[in-house]
C-alpha cells in the first residue's frame, strides 16, 4: 500500500466488523473456506480504491499475489480507518495499534483483512517492526506533521510506503540488504508520485507535503499559500523537483528487479512503471496538480503492462557495487533482513502457472485497448 494523501472511496465495512462477519459464523466455516472468502473480500476492497496495485498484482505468481492482496487490503483498511475518523485521528491510530497487537497474538479482529493479514504474518514470518512503522507514518499524518526538506519527506515516505516495499520483499522471499533497499526505494518513489498528484486536494484538506524549504526557495510562503492554494509557475517548479526526485528513486529501484524471483519481476516492474506514469501524467499537464488531478488513461496502462511483462522478465541481476540504502529506510532494511526465509511455496515454483496467467492477462488488456481505440476511430471518422 502506498499511503494516499487524501481519502479514497471506501466503505465502513473495510474498517469495522460487519454483522455478516460475526465470529460465530467464522467458526462454523472450514479454515480453507474462510480463508478463500476473506481473500475474495480483500480483492473486492482493492477494486474500490487501489486499482493500480490490483492491475500490477495480476502479473505476480499466485502464492505471492494472494499474500500481497491480503497485505495491501489490511494497509488500505488501516489507511481508511484514520482518514475517515474526522473526530480523533490519533485515537484511530491507537486503535490500529491494538488491532496489530491482536493480529500478531494470533487473535485478529473478525474482519476479512485482519484475518487474512494474520495468515500472511504466520506464513511469511513477517517482522512486526514493518507494519508498526507504517502506523508511525499514519500517526505523523494525524499530528499534521510537515516536512522541511526532501530528506524529511523521505522519512515520511519510508514509513507509509517504504514499509510496504520491505514487506513485499519478505513475501517474495528476498531479504538481502540490497533487495530490501531497492524495494524501499520503490515504495518511497511511489509516495512521491502520489504527493505530486494530490497537491491541490491535500491543500484543500489543510495539508501540505511539499518540502517547505523548496517552497520558500521558489518564493512561496507555505502558510499563505495553504490559505489560498492556487497554481502558478512557482508551484509548478516545486512539483517538478519532486517528480525528478521520484524518477531518481524509480531508477534506483529498477536495479533491484533482477534480484527478485523470475515470476515476480513482471509484477513489480508493472507497479514501478504504472506509478511512475502518474508522475509523468502530472508533468504532461504542466505540473498542475492543484486545479486538476492527473489520471493515467486505461489504454496507456495496458501498454505499460505489456512493456513491464517483457522488461521485467528479462531484467538482469545487478552487477558491481550495490547502491547504499537511503538513510530513511535503513531501519526497515535491518528489520527485513533479519526475517526468516519465506515459509511455504517458493515463488519460482509457480513459473508455469504464473507465466500462463500473465500471458492471458496481457492478451485481455491488449484486446480491450484495441476495442477502445477502434471505437474512438469510428467516432472520429463518422
Amino acid at each position: 500500500m502506498v499511503r494516499t494523501t487524501r481519502p479514497e472511496t471506501a466503505s465502513m465495512s473495510a474498517i469495522a466488523p460487519s454483522p455478516s462477519r460475526r465470529p460465530e459464523r467464522a467458526a462454523a466455516q472450514s479454515p480453507e473456506a474462510l480463508a478463500d472468502e476473506d481473500l475474495e473480500a480483500c480483492r473486492e476492497q482493492l477494486r474500490d480504491g487501489s486499482r493500480t496495485f490490483l492491475a500490477a498484482s495480476k502479473l505476480l505468481p499466485r502464492g505471492v499475489r494472494d499474500s500481497a492482496c491480503a497485505l495491501y487490503a489490511f494497509c488500505r483498511s488501516a489507511d481508511d480507518a484514520v482518514d475517515l475518523d474526522t473526530v480523533d485521528e490519533l485515537a484511530a491510530v491507537q486503535r490500529l495499534r491494538a488491532r496489530l497487537a491482536r493480529l500478531y497474538a494470533g487473535e485478529p479482529m473478525s474482519t476479512p483483512s485482519d484475518r487474512a493479514m494474520a495468515r500472511v504474518v504466520v506464513r511469511h514470518d513477517l517482522p512486526r517492526e514493518l507494519p508498526e512503522a507504517l502506523l508511525d507514518g499514519f500517526e505523523w499524518d494525524a499530528r499534521g506533521r510537515r516536512y522541511e526538506t526532501i530528506e524529511d519527506l523521505y522519512d515520511y515516505g519510508a514509513r507509509v510506503a517504504g514499509t510496504v516495499g520491505a514487506m513485499m520483499a519478505v513475501l517474495m522471499g528476498r531479504t538481502s540488504a540490497e533487495a530490501v533497499a531497492r524495494a524501499c526505494d520503490l515504495g518511497v518513489a511511489m509516495q512521491l508520485s502520489n504527493i505530486a498528484r494530490d497537491v491541490g486536494e491535500d491543500a484543500r484538506r489543510g495539508r501540505i507535503y511539499l518540502p517547505l524549504a523548496w517552497l520558500r526557495e521558489a518564493g512561496v510562503d507555505p502558510d499563505a499559500w495553504l490559505a489560498n492554494p492556487v497554481f502558478d509557475a512557482r508551484i509548478a517548479a516545486v512539483v517538478r523537483r519532486l517528480l525528478n526526485a521520484a524518477d531518481a528513486l524509480y531508477l534506483r529501484a529498477e536495479a533491484g528487479i533482477g534480484l527478485l524471483p523470475p515470476t515476480c519481476r513482471p509484477g513489480i516492474q508493472a507497479a514501478r512503471v504504472l506509478y511512475a506514469a502518474i508522475g509523468h501524467e502530472v508533468a504532461r499537464r504542466g505540473c498542475d496538480s492543484v486545479s486538476q488531478r492527473a489520471v493515467v488513461p486505461r489504454r496507456r496502462k495496458a501498454v505499460l503492462l505489456v512493456r513491464a511483462l517483457a522488461t521485467g522478465a528479462l531484467a538482469p541481476r545487478p552487477t558491481g557495487k550495490a547502491l547504499p540504502a537511503l538513510d530513511a529506510v535503513r531501519y526497515l532494511v535491518h528489520a527485513a533482513t533479519h526475517a526468516d526465509a519465506t515459509v511455504g511455496q517458493d515463488p519460482a515454483d509457480d513459473l508455469p502457472r504464473g507465466g500462463e496467467r500473465t500471458v492471458r492477462v496481457i492478451e485481455l488488456l491488449e484486446r480491450r485497448a484495441m476495442r477502445t481505440q477502434a471505437q474512438r476511430d469510428r467516432i472520429v471518422t463518422s
